[in-house]
């Protein structure tokens, strides 16, 4: 799974592990996990102004779409409310479990880890994590 803030990083600059983690979801090394609160978070971005000069908003819209084709979409019919420090992050370690995902990919590592709940396998990479171990 993929956290926006991998996602922005990915299209604000021409190469780095951002990009590699969204290279390797859009040829189909891994399958990105989508969401309906991810999904809207993806799409809020769309609209602010945190991108710079490296994309344009149609390049943007056009790789979104190609992720998505790429993706699993999964329903979150439970909450486990990991209680991460921003509350605003726990859909992320529930859609990661609904979805049996493997890791999430953040560059928020420090609070997505701090969970009151431990559940599964679940693993909290960054991007240049998960590349080490997906080469």
């Amino acid at each position: 799974m993929i956290d926006t803030n991998v996602f922005v990083s990915a299209l604000r600059s021409t190469g780095g592990a951002s990009r590699g983690v969204l290279r390797r979801a859009l040829t189909g090394v891994f399958q990105p996990l989508f969401g309906n609160a991810l999904w809207l978070e993806y799409q809020d971005l769309l609209g602010h102004q945190v991108w710079g000069e490296t994309t344009t908003p149609a390049e943007r819209l056009q790789v979104l779409s190609a992720l998505a084709k790429q993706g699993r979409w999964v329903k979150v019919y439970y909450g486990w409310r990991p209680n991460l420090p921003d509350e605003a992050d726990n859909h992320l370690i529930e859609l990661a479990l609904a979805g049996g995902a493997a890791a999430t990919v953040t560059h928020n590592v420090r609070d997505v880890r701090r969970g009151e709940l431990r559940l599964g396998d679940l693993r909290i990479l960054t991007p240049v994590e998960s590349l080490e171990e997906w080469q």
